[in-house]
Order: structure tokens, then sequence, then C-alpha cells
């Protein structure tokens, strides 16, 4: 099934006007119990260093900064709160795998995300970031244990989709969907996108909307 067959021109039109609205950074957190009141729907980025979480965060609200992306893998050590329209928090978890950590730092990283995904009752749904490039990795498993584990619906997204072709990237999302399927948290339908072109970042926003329940304010 393809994310056109699932949201008509309306959804997608709906959810384009959302994200156009006021976008900001609200604070890092380095602790949960820095984290604010969860008085709003939040939807969290998750993802291995490098696959491109800040630069995508920035390409789906249509700001070019917004997000501090770098080349650097592991820049993000935070819990990073964004507020859209003052009526949802997109949130960016650190990173995973990054080698020039040492063990208690990465650790200390993991830790951090894992109390996220576990006290957040208003956490509607997670996006786990896959490298179109590789798809799902053995780095990628331990991540997935713990989304399963915390009982968050979670949603599979390519990154650079851009950098393969049309058959492939469908190749990898059969693939990587196949391998999640037995796994009940995980959302039945992959999301393929590109920062770079703009590819999939429309279903993305109405992935997001409809997650939270949202529509934008006349």
């Amino acid at each position: 099934m393809t994310d056109e067959a699932v949201f008509g021109p309306e959804a997608l039109e709906a959810a384009r006007k959302l994200f156009a609205r006021e976008a900001r950074f609200l604070m890092g957190a380095t602790r949960t119990d820095d984290l604010p009141p969860a008085d709003l729907p939040e939807v969290a980025f998750a993802g291995r260093s490098n696959v491109g979480k800040s630069s995508l965060i920035n390409a789906v609200t249509g700001r070019s900064h917004l997000a501090r992306a770098s080349n650097a893998p592991g820049r993000t050590r935070e819990v990073n709160l964004f507020v859209l329209d003052d009526r949802l928090r997109l949130v960016d978890l650190p990173g995973y795998g990054f080698a020039r950590a040492s063990r208690s730092e990465a650790k200390k990283f993991q830790n951090l995300g894992r109390a996220y995904l576990r006290g957040r009752p208003n956490l509607k749904r997670a996006y786990l970031l896959i490298d179109a490039r590789h798809g799902l990795k053995a780095v990628d498993a331990e991540a997935l244990d713990a989304l399963d584990e915390a009982a968050v619906s979670y949603q599979l997204v390519l990154t650079k989709a851009d950098k393969l072709k049309p058959a492939e990237v469908a190749e990898v999302a059969a693939r990587s969907l196949a391998q999640v399927a037995r796994r009940a948290a995980a959302f039945p339908r992959v999301l393929a996108t590109s920062a770079e072109t703009g590819a999939g970042l429309a279903e993305l926003r109405a992935e997001i909307a409809a997650a939270c329940g949202l529509a934008p304010e006349a």
C-alpha cells in the first residue's frame, strides 16, 4: 500500500498547513526530570548517529536551522524538544551506535532515550529513522527492543532515499517492514523520505498529524 493511497489530497494539504505554522526550539534535557509537563502530544525521532534526524526535523518543518544538523556523528546528546504551533512537540532523541563515544557515555545516552520512551504518556508515536542505503542493521536491534519494551507505537522511516533508485527504495522498505512484522508495537507502514529533495515529507507530516489527532486551526 502506498502512502498516497492512505492519505488523500485533503489530508496532505491539512498537514502541510499545520507544519507551516510557527516552530521553535523549546529546550534540551539531560534528565527526564527536566522535561516539560506532558500537556501536549509528542512524537519522537530516534535513530543511529548520522542517520539524519536533525536534517529531517528541519525539512519536515520547512526550517533550515531549527534542529542543529552536523556532519559529526553523535552530536545530539540530549532530548531536544521543538514546539509546533503550540499544539505539538517534536522530540529529537540522542543517537546511538556512535563508535567514538565511550561505553559509559553511550550507555548514558541510551538510558536517557529509554527513560523518555517509558515515561511520556503523551508520546503518540516514535519514528525510527533508517538510512535507506543500509536498511536495518544489527545496531538497530537494541532500539527496536527498547521501543517494544516501552510499548510505544513506532514507525520506520527511511532517510536519504534520494541516494537510491525508486525500485531499490521500494525493496529496502519491503525488507524493513518484513523484519519488524512480528514486533507488536511496529506500525505496519514504512515511509521513504529525503531531506534533500523533499520526497516523502508530505506523507510524514500527514502521519504525524494523524497520530496526534491534529488538524490545522482556521
